[in-house]
C-alpha cells in the first residue's frame, strides 16, 4: 500500500492561513512557532537573538538537484563554502551560547562544511550514516553514506547519550559463570543489548512509499534520524530551528518529542506538507524505529510491536 503523503485541494485551502509569510515591521521579541514561507537569510534579522537551542541545518547539498521545479546547481568547493559561510554567519546570532548545531551533507559537500563550520563553532564530531538505497556506479564506488557534522557554540552544551541508545540483537551472547547474561537482556522477543551511540549509524531507513512519513521531497530525512539529533542535544521545551525545512521532518519530530520548533522553507508546497504533517503529528506521535525509549536496528519491527 502506497502511504506517500499528498496535498489535496482541501489541504491547500485549509493550511494556507497557517503559514507565516509577511516579514514583520520590526524584529520579533519572541520566536514564533510554526512554518515560515520565506528565505532564512532574509528572516534571520527579524528573529530574536539567542533564542535557539538546536539548529538543524540540512541545506541543498553541493550537487545538481531539482526541488519541486527549482534547481540547485553544483558549485566549486570554495563557492559552496562561501555560501555556507554566509548562512552560518547570518544564523549565528539566533543561537544561545549553549546551543548545538548539526550540518548535513554528502562526502563532496563535507569538504566545504568543515572549514565553514570551524570558523564559527566548535566542531565535535562527524556522524556518518548509511544510505541503504542508491544506484550502482560503473566507474566509481557507489555513494552509500552521508555526513552530519556535530558542532556547538561553546563548551557548555546539552548531550543526552542515555536518550539515544541503540537496541541491538545479540547473536553470540556471553554469560557470566553463574549463567546470567553479561551486558545484555534475555527476553521473549530475543536477546538484546542497549549500546551507547557512536558516530557510525547503520540503522537509518530512507523514507519510501510504504512509510506514513514519506513525501515526494527528493532529499527527505527520516523521522528516526532527526529524533536522534533532537533527543541527544535538547531537553523538553527547548527550541529547534530548521531554516531549510523541506517537507517538515524537523518540526514534526520536535512536536512529537515535546520541543518547540520553527521551520523556514521557500517552497509553498513543502511548507503546506510540513503543516499537514504537523497536523497528523497531533494524532500519531510515534517515531518509526523508536520504541521503549530506545532506537532499534532495521528489520526489528515485529520485536518492537511485541514490546509495546
Amino acid at each position: 500500500m502506497n502511504r506517500t503523503l499528498e496535498l489535496t485541494s482541501g489541504d491547500r485551502e485549509r493550511l494556507q492561513s497557517r503559514l507565516i509569510r509577511e516579514l514583520p515591521a520590526a524584529p520579533l521579541s519572541v520566536l514564533p512557532q510554526g512554518t515560515i514561507q520565506g528565505n532564512c537569510l532574509e528572516w534571520a534579522d527579524y528573529l530574536p537573538v539567542a533564542s535557539v537551542d538546536l539548529l538543524i541545518l540540512d541545506p541543498p547539498y553541493n550537487l545538481d538537484k531539482v526541488f519541486n521545479g527549482q534547481k540547485f546547481s553544483r558549485q566549486s568547493v570554495q563557492d559552496y563554502r562561501d555560501w555556507l559561510d554566509r548562512v552560518l554567519s547570518t544564523l549565528l546570532p539566533l543561537l544561545k551560547s549553549t546551543a548545538s548545531i548539526y550540518i548535513c551533507g554528502d562526502w563532496f559537500s563535507s569538504t566545504s562544511i568543515y572549514p565553514a563550520a570551524v570558523s564559527y563553532f566548535r566542531v565535535r564530531n562527524r556522524i556518518t550514516w548509511e544510505r541503504e538505497k542508491g544506484r550502482g556506479a560503473r566507474s566509481n564506488w557507489k555513494n552509500a553514506s552521508e555526513d552530519i557534522w556535530f558542532c556547538t557554540v561553546s563548551d557548555t552544551y546539552t548531550f543526552n547519550p542515555e536518550a539515544v541508545k541503540l537496541r541491538r540483537q545479540v547473536l553470540a551472547p556471553y554469560r557470566l559463570t553463574d549463567g546470567t547474561p553479561k551486558d545484555w537482556q534475555q527476553t521473549d522477543r530475543g536477546n538484546f543489548r542497549d549500546t551507547y551511540p557512536s558516530n557510525l549509524w547503520t540503522d537509518i531507513t530512507i523514507p519510501f512509499w510504504s512509510m506514513t512519513e514519506n513525501t515526494h521531497h527528493p532529499t527527505q530525512k527520516s523521522e528516526k534520524l532527526i529524533a536522534k539529533l533532537i533527543l541527544a542535544s535538547t531537553n523538553p521545551n527547548d527550541v529547534v530551528l530548521d531554516p531549510f525545512l523541506g517537507s517538515g521532518t524537523s518540526s514534526v519530530v520536535a512536536k512529537k518529542l515535546g520541543r518547540r520548533y520553527l521551520g523556514i522553507e521557500q517552497d509553498e508546497d513543502y511548507c503546506l506538507l510540513a503543516e499537514k504533517r504537523l497536523e497528523l503529528a497531533g494524532l500519531r506521535t510515534s517515531v518509526q524505529g523508536y520504541a521503549d525509549g530506545v532506537f532499534w536496528e532495521r528489520n526489528t519491527l515485529t520485536a518492537q510491536k511485541r514490546s509495546s
